[in-house]
């Protein structure tokens, strides 16, 4: 398991990714190679308080590729360039054994978000999408004069074949104005084959954080590639289109 660790004597600014193992999925133990990956500086921020309020790289989303048989991890980071409150990019980093790393580049490009938070990266049929999560003052400047006011929910990064660049949503998946409230932290599981579902964190509003998951709310996928969340939780339509 990956986990993102932070360090007292650095005051919890440096962030970094650990490993912990288990024999039972019970009691887990820390790897002694731990950190077993930290933010490269040739695609990725460190730590500077002039431009953000720490050295972002956590959430990391663990999967092993069927194309390579290599591990692969999708961490929160931020690019080393661009306007300081559009650095928001998905990074990537690869591995054969879980210890020893590769940092690549980006799988995302920045522009449009802060921070893109806790990603997962699933494939629905010919799509592939990066589900994040993002606060309305995670939008850009740049974002916000091209769509409007950014609202607090959970989004996506969506592309085709490989090799396509992975363009964000303009909205949440669902709406912060639906019956259920801002859903951050969202995730999609299959509940059965081809039976998509969404469930998520139900933020509140303001400092009220909900922290209540939903229910695994149906997902459907239109042919251009959009996901739409079919039912709320009460049973009212909820459709986004992204």
């Amino acid at each position: 398991m990956l986990y993102t660790g932070i360090s007292r004597a650095e005051a919890g600014l440096i962030q970094r990714i650990g490993l912990a193992v288990s024999d039972d999925l019970v009691t887990w133990r820390k790897h002694p190679a731990n950190p077993v990956i930290e933010a490269d500086r040739r695609w990725y921020e460190l730590l500077d308080l002039t431009s953000w309020r720490d050295q972002s790289w956590r959430d990391p989303c663990l999967f092993r590729s069927p194309r390579d048989s290599a591990f692969h991890a999708l961490i929160t980071a931020r690019s080393a360039t661009g306007d300081a409150d559009g650095r928001g990019v998905v990074a990537h980093a690869r591995s054969a054994d879980l210890v020893r790393w590769e940092v690549l580049p980006p799988v995302t490009t920045p522009g449009d978000f802060a921070q893109v938070e806790v990603p997962q990266l699933v494939q629905l049929g010919a799509h592939r999408h990066i589900l994040f999560s993002a606060h309305p003052e995670d939008h850009s400047r740049q974002r916000v004069s091209r769509l409007g006011p950014g609202q607090e929910g959970t989004y996506t990064f969506t592309a085709g074949p490989p090799g396509e660049l992975f363009r964000p949503s303009a909205a949440p998946i669902v709406p912060e104005s639906g019956p259920l409230g801002p859903l951050y932290a969202g995730k999609l599981v299959e509940a059965a084959p081809g039976d998509w579902r969404f469930l998520a964190f139900r933020a509140g509003t303001g400092s009220a954080f909900i922290g209540e998951i939903t229910d695994p709310l149906p997902v459907c996928q239109n042919p251009d590639g959009q996901l739409s969340i079919t039912a709320g939780l009460d049973g009212a339509a909820v459709n986004a289109r992204l």
